[in-house]
């Protein structure tokens, strides 16, 4: 779709989004509420939305609400016919009480809310390499989850079983348990516990060796995208493919969108904020943000703490001054905030000194 220019008062769209419906708004500059309408949540749905929208004037923006969910889809039309779209949060609650809920006034409120500069997110793109790594890397998690749980059960069982069996696999580690059980050979009358025990764990333990190589299998798939879009973002040291994925998923296609390395600290939920009272002076991490971008940064950090020479020597110099190591692990996940901003921004990695930590702090 190209962009169009077209004659009339400049106006604002706003969308409230649903999985099989779009309610649509448009208003003028001084907010006035001009019309609205529902369309169908699909291709052709998006685009007689924009054409409608177009008939009264001018497209300045358009306000959607869920761009990472239901929006998704009406986001990349839009932005590919040219208009801007900015990511709405729903009303607070304290709107919804005095103002009341639907889709006409959800609609006009995200529009308002991009007209009085309330709203100003920019959205992922989710067109790019970075978009594949992150839906992959659902399918990974999910997998690790149904993993974790079916070595769970195994163990469950493996307490309460029959002391025949117990017995057979004691003292084996993980990957002797899993094969062995694997192999065993439950007796055709299930009526019996020993047998009916045997056939359950041998089930988990095939079901635990699929979902092993599930995810032997997602990794030689999601590694070379991750090296793909950020090759500098891998040479930190730490920084696996596992936990570059998540900052890219985070940082989406469109790292730029963040105004800076501190607007990407608070997405990770790693810009200290005041947290003083009285004679007490002292900040705390910002808990809000992507918590599993937090788990990868504070995954980091662990690993260099434990293998890194300079940040081993920085632990020490900050103990000696006084910090109790979580305050020193929150200056060290700040730090490691902007290595990671800098290179998902390509700014060169060289630049990162010594006296970069000082200012972590």
């Amino acid at each position: 779709m190209t962009s169009m220019t077209h004659d009339g008062p400049e106006i604002t769209g706003g969308v409230d989004t649903h999985g099989l419906t779009h309610h649509a708004a448009v208003i003028d500059p001084v907010g006035r509420h001009l019309a609205d309408r529902e369309f169908p949540a699909t291709i052709r749905g998006y685009r007689d939305l924009l054409d409608w929208m177009r008939t009264h004037g001018t497209l300045v923006a358009v306000g959607v609400e869920g761009t990472g969910a239901y929006g998704a889809e009406l986001a990349r039309v839009l932005t590919a016919a040219g208009v801007p779209v900015v990511d709405v949060d729903r009303p607070d609650r304290k709107t919804r009480r005095m103002e009341g809920k639907s889709d006409p006034i959800d609609a006009y409120a995200a529009a308002m809310a991009v007209l009085s500069s309330r709203a100003t997110g920019i959205p992922k793109s989710r067109d790019g390499v970075v978009e594949a790594v992150r839906v992959l890397r659902i399918a990974r998690r999910s997998a690790v989850k149904a993993r974790t749980q079916a070595m769970n059960q195994i163990r469950g069982l493996l307490v309460s079983a029959p002391a025949m069996l117990r017995e057979q696999v004691a003292g084996l580690d993980k990957a002797m348990l899993i094969r062995t059980l694997a192999r065993l050979r439950p007796a055709d009358d299930l009526s019996r516990p020993l047998a009916a025990t045997r056939a359950s764990l041998r089930r988990l333990a095939r079901r635990h060796q699929a979902l092993d190589a599930e995810i032997a299998e997602l990794d030689t798939e999601i590694g070379p995208l991750v090296k793909q879009a950020a090759p500098a973002l891998l040479e930190l040291f730490g920084v696996g493919p596992e936990t570059a994925g998540q900052l890219l998923a985070t940082a989406g296609d469109n790292p730029e969108r963040m105004r800076s390395e501190g607007a990407f600290a608070h997405l990770a939920g790693v810009a200290p904020i005041p947290a003083s009272s009285g004679r007490t002076h002292r900040h705390r991490l910002n808990r809000g943000g992507d918590r599993a971008a937090n788990n990868a940064l504070h995954t980091i950090v662990l690993t260099r703490m434990r293998f890194d020479e300079r940040t081993r020597a920085y632990v020490e110099r900050r103990t000696r001054e006084g910090l109790n190591k979580k305050d020193i692990m929150r200056c060290l996940k700040r730090f490691v905030a902007r290595e990671v901003y800098r290179a998902l921004t390509s700014t060169p990695t060289e630049r990162i000194t010594q006296t970069d930590l000082a200012p972590a702090a």
